[in-house]
């Protein structure tokens, strides 16, 4: 019988194909973030390996004993691409493992074989968070999907064909919930159900309970976005000169004593507000300073040098997509990092720089200019102005 090998640089190519509709939806988005993992665990065949004997041996023999084993240890490894904060599109190769049977006949003979499932899938993935670390998640997807068949007979129990190889394309689903220990590194545990060919012309199915890590790539923002506007210094009081004084002839009387003018002293700096987009000072949905957001803060830095401030207060804001209570938390890790950043990097006295975080509750879009709720590629794009972290700084000019 023809043996069927599956050619990965093949398979995979048609998947990307499939799947490259979703992954267009990336261009312009805010999560730019690649993340990878590997999973392994125990996986469970459902799989009528009662009738795989009487297929193979044809009528006229019965089974004696029958003893099957259906477990095996499965692992997968995968690549997932963000479309939006709670979908993914997902692809990887999987191998479910090795189960099989050992059976004795009469006519008198034993025959045994054993089966093993691998393949490729494209899932499309949605998480749900519960807490800030914690989410719940769901997939759905097809496998593509190669069950390989050897089998043996002793006696009258003699077997053709001695392998068989059958690839298929069927669905899978699963659920599972994961825990992110930092904002690249994520513990995720998972079940899911592959439907396969078992080889010999029927379906069978077989679960997988996996745990396994995920790693998250930092997103780069776009090269298109301002991540700095700048700070531009009042211009300066202007300091009145008294005119000169004229000298007169001597008079009788005597001269009324000269006041001093003091020239005013300028006034205390208003506050100044500079914006940054928290899209360029993180990675999407991360709290961690990327390269661009410590040249952007820099900047500012090197602007209030001339500055005697007073106080300084760190903003941070998000968009309306998301929890209440997610929101609240991001804004304020994203603004005490950039707290942090000017108090240790630029030397700033930590009482005078304080931090809060208001969520989405102060956003700079109006209601009709970012409409509807589903994290779609438009809206992503048009709340962008939304999240950012506004830093305030009061104080006086220094006098050179």
């Amino acid at each position: 019988m023809k043996r069927f090998d599956i050619k990965p640089h093949s398979a995979m190519l048609a998947l990307a194909l499939a799947a490259s509709p979703a992954l267009y939806a990336q261009e312009g988005a805010t999560n730019t973030g690649l993340y990878m993992g590997i999973s392994a665990g125990e996986s469970t065949a459902k799989i009528d390996n009662a009738r795989i004997p009487q297929s193979l041996l044809g009528t006229g023999f019965t089974t004696d004993a029958l003893t099957i084993d259906q477990k095996g240890t499965g692992y997968k490894a995968f690549l997932g691409f963000p479309m939006s904060p709670n979908w993914a599109v997902e692809t990887g190769y999987f191998d479910l493992g090795r189960f099989g049977f050992d059976a004795s006949t009469t006519p008198a003979g034993t025959l045994a074989g054993s089966l093993r499932i691998k393949g490729l899938n494209l899932d499309l993935v949605g998480t749900l968070p519960i807490t800030d670390r914690w989410s719940l998640l769901g997939r759905v997807g097809a496998a593509y999907a190669q069950t390989k068949g050897t089998f043996s007979g002793t006696g009258a129990a003699a077997v053709t064909p001695t392998a068989t190889s059958k690839r298929e394309t069927n669905y899978k689903y699963g659920l599972g919930t994961q825990y992110a220990f930092t904002p690249a590194l994520t513990l995720r545990l998972e079940g899911e159900r592959y439907r396969v060919n078992d080889s010999v012309g029927q379906r069978a199915n077989v679960d997988l309970v996996s745990l396994g890590l995920v790693y998250r790539f930092g997103g780069a923002a776009p090269a298109s976005k301002s991540a700095y506007a700048p700070y531009v210094a009042p211009a300066a009081e202007p300091v009145y000169t008294p005119p000169p004084v004229v000298a007169q002839a001597p008079v009788v009387t005597p001269a009324p004593a000269v006041v001093p003018v003091v020239p005013p002293q300028p006034a205390p700096k208003p506050w100044v507000k500079v914006k940054l987009e928290a899209d360029s000072l993180f990675g999407f949905d991360q709290d961690n300073l990327q390269a661009d957001g410590k040249q952007a803060l820099d900047k500012l830095l090197l602007e209030l040098k001339d500055v005697n401030d007073e106080a300084i207060q760190v903003t941070g804001h998000t968009d309306r997509l998301g929890s209440k209570a997610y929101n609240d938390k991001l804004s304020m890790r994203r603004a005490e990092a950039v707290r942090n950043y000017l108090v240790q990097v630029g030397g700033m006295p930590a009482a005078k720089v304080t931090a809060i975080g208001v969520g989405s509750t102060q956003p700079e879009t109006q209601s009709s200019d970012c409409k509807g709720m589903k994290a779609s590629q438009a809206l992503i794009t048009c709340l962008r102005v939304d999240r950012r972290v506004d830093v305030e700084v009061t104080g006086s000019q220094q006098q050179r």
